[in-house]
């Protein structure tokens, strides 16, 4: 078995950098690698961690001495004091397990023992988690997700090979990035990062998505926010969810004593995790963690497993317990697709007492230095801690060629022309056309999608074409879209058109034009959809959905006009008809929303006039991810969202029709706790100079009468009330 590791150390030994100054394998007393150890040079904060193989290469810039520490959970800590006289220095190891004991002093307590542990150290928690005020430190992360036989097909969707990914079981690797950065703590809970380099296997202008803030979790919060709030075994409320056991002692190589915690849950249905937690006696503070969380626990749909490692090496300089790595290990399966993958992090370099000053945080959290997806390889080979596996190595040069030939002319017209095919499926949902090289495609929709039925226009055969050119290099966008309808009982055609340009996607500035006439609902919100609306009007002869002939032209642009405000506005001129029932069933309700049962009297007069409209939106506090290309909104979930309106309607061909609305809402969603969820929505309003206002113009509530729920956001409607019942022209 040696043996064989030491064959693979010489093949893989070519990937290493010549940069890295020591490097080596870590094994275990049986020649099995041991992945994600942790590496560093005694007394500093210079460090590195072992990859799958159980490589490592510590970067050293002098010869001379030095104390290499090696550690890994379950393995008893090695130190090497060497002499480095020349450069690559090699210099493998091999960890023995570490030996634990419980004395019978510990077992003859009457209490359990794990539990003063326990109590201990949860008494010790806010101390803990805020022993380090600041800090400055290099970070560095590895992502990769593989695939075990990927379907050819989901659900219709032809997967591809992944970018040349897939083996001929079509399994492979699917996702591999590297990602460089510094980042920059202050207590509570500021955190920066800014990203120096990132890369992404078979995408020379992607930024990987592994980022520190990802993965900065720490057992010492009441609960840890995996997708959902996990209560936290040593948090205040841990002794109403976990059990707790020891299992052993042991001596770190500091002569500290470690208990060894086995924590296993009393509901494992809870938002719990189960695993091991490594406590350092009498400083009652965490030397290592190893857990595991299901889907269910997690409340991710399609999730096996997650593993959890965190590994503390302690500082005599600084007289601290720092976290030095993390490692995510997961399990996901779904339609029968089974994925898994690693997300290694690795801390260096700290600086307890960095020169932060109030300009060091601000909305910005993460920020991309210029060209830091355009590192060369010589680069990453110098800064990059852990050497790559062979698959990561080979998955990096099979890409990188595939990209060049996926990414020329010749290769995207020959996919475009595959893929452009009319097949007989496009009758049922819509055909495009794409010009891959260029970046723009065609949308044509299928009658047969817009088929419906209603009370005014009766059977409704509609049809929808786009088309959409996109600017990678500048972020811009420009769609043009139209659409038309012919009412088969009504007998008219309706046609509606318009263009949007986006000119890029920092503040996202987007200008609009669009015309044409439609048949609309009283309530611009639509809160009945056609589909919804044709069954029920067909089998249950509810035909709630209203209309009016609605011809208009209208000028649209919206733009974060700073971080955490944006506006929408608009200047809108319309030609309002009211509408009539053309299909005769006794049981129909008219197209009347004032007088359901009276199919003569219209609900307003015929007139036109014109519209302005303005909203803001304030995010507060809103923090932001910069990319080079693009700036990611992050809306904190502290603080509500508010909504301030401004409508008016004027140069109304009846003067009596002319009206102000102002208005505002407040809405937030926030966690509570491990128990879930908690939103509220609040809306106000009211109507000046408003003479007899046109109900087209009424403020309108979203009901729900229909059988069928039509969203998901309760909080924007009142379940069961008729559509038009309380619609106002006052406050």
């Amino acid at each position: 078995m040696k043996t064989h590791y030491l064959l693979l150390f010489l093949v893989l030994s070519t990937f290493i950098s010549v940069h890295a100054q020591v490097v080596g394998t870590i094994t275990d007393t049986e020649g099995n690698p041991i992945p994600s150890a942790n590496i560093y040079i005694k007394d500093t904060y210079t460090g590195t961690a072992s990859n799958e193989d159980g490589l490592y290469q510590l970067g050293i810039e002098e010869k001379g001495s030095y104390t290499i520490v090696y550690q890994s959970l379950g393995f008893k800590t090695e130190r090497r004091t060497v002499t480095v006289e020349r450069f690559p220095y090699t210099l493998d190891i091999v960890l023995s397990g570490q030996s634990i004991t419980l004395t019978e002093v510990v077992v003859s307590q009457k209490d359990n023992p794990a539990n003063e542990i326990i109590r201990k150290t949860i008494a010790k928690r806010k101390e803990n988690l805020n022993a380090v005020s600041q800090y400055t430190s290099d970070f560095y992360s590895r992502a990769i997700f593989r695939i075990k036989n990927a379907p050819e097909k989901i659900m219709g969707q032809e997967l591809g090979d992944m970018g040349g990914g897939l083996d001929s079981t079509r399994s492979g690797v699917i996702y591999l990035s590297e990602t460089k950065s510094e980042i920059t703590y202050k207590s509570p809970n500021s955190f920066k990062e800014k990203i120096l380099a990132s890369k992404v296997s078979g995408d020379d202008n992607g930024f990987s998505f592994n980022q520190a803030s990802d993965i900065n979790y720490s057992f010492y919060e009441n609960y840890i926010e995996f997708n959902t709030n996990i209560i936290s075994p040593i948090g205040d409320n841990g002794f109403g969810y976990y059990r707790y056991k020891l299992e052993g002692v042991f001596y770190d190589d500091s002569n500290n004593l470690i208990n060894k915690i086995k924590v296993t849950p009393k509901r494992p249905k809870d938002r719990v995790g189960e695993g091991y937690l490594y406590i350092i006696e009498g400083q009652w503070s965490l030397s290592g963690a190893d857990f595991h969380f299901t889907g269910d626990q997690l409340q991710l749909p399609g999730l096996k497993t997650l593993q959890w490692k965190q590994n503390f090496t302690y500082s005599e300089k600084d007289e601290r317990w720092l976290l030095r790595s993390q490692i995510i290990d997961f399990v996901f399966g779904i339609f029968g697709i089974n994925v898994d993958g690693t997300v290694t992090g690795v801390y260096s370099n700290y600086d307890l007492n960095p020169a932060i000053d109030e300009d060091t945080f601000t909305r910005e959290v993460l920020a991309f230095e210029k060209n830091a997806n355009e590192k060369e390889d010589s680069f990453w080979e110098k800064i990059r801690p852990i050497p790559l596996t062979t698959e990561e190595s080979t998955d990096y040069k099979v890409k990188d060629s595939v990209q060049t030939i996926r990414r020329s002319k010749k290769y995207l017209d020959s996919v475009d022309r595959e893929k452009n095919r009319f097949k007989l499926g496009d009758l049922i949902s819509s055909y495009t056309y794409d010009n891959s090289y260029e970046d723009w495609n065609i949308d044509v929709e299928s009658p047969l999608r817009n088929i419906q039925f209603n009370s005014v226009q009766g059977w409704v055969l509609g049809i929808g074409a786009s088309y959409s050119k996109r600017d990678k290099e500048k972020g811009s966008r420009f769609s043009i879209r139209g659409d038309a309808n012919y009412g088969f009982s009504d007998r008219r055609v309706r046609a509606w058109a318009g263009f949007h340009y986006r000119f890029n996607r920092f503040t996202r500035p987007v200008i609009g034009l669009s015309g044409g006439i439609r048949a609309t609902q009283f309530n611009r919100n639509e809160p009945i959809t056609p589909l919804i609306n044709s069954i029920a009007t067909l089998f249950w002869k509810d035909n709630y959905i209203k209309l009016f002939d609605q011809g208009y032209l209208e000028a649209t642009y919206t733009q974060e006009i700073t971080n955490g405000l944006r506006i929408w506005s608009s200047l809108t001129y319309e030609r309002r008809n009211p509408l009539f029932n053309t299909e005769e069933d006794d049981n129909f309700t008219s197209n009347n929303p004032l007088l359901p049962n009276d199919f003569e009297t219209p609900p307003f007069e015929e007139h036109n006039m014109f519209l302005f409209s303005v909203t803001g939106r304030i995010f507060f506090k809103q923090e932001y991810l910069s990319y080079p290309d693009a700036k990611y909104n992050i809306p904190s979930t502290k603080y509500p969202r508010l909504y301030l309106w401004y409508r008016t309607g004027f140069g109304a061909s009846e003067s009596e029709l002319n009206f102000m609305e102002i208005g505002g809402r407040l809405a937030q969603r926030v966690n509570v706790a491990n128990i879930g969820e908690f939103g509220y929505n609040l809306k106000a309003g009211t109507f000046f100079n408003t003479d007899e206002l046109s109900f087209v113009d009424f403020r309108h509530f979203n009901g729900n009468q229909t059988h069928v729920g039509t969203t998901e956001n309760y909080l924007n409607n009142f379940n069961l009330l008729p559509y038009y019942e309380l619609s106002t022209d006052d406050s």
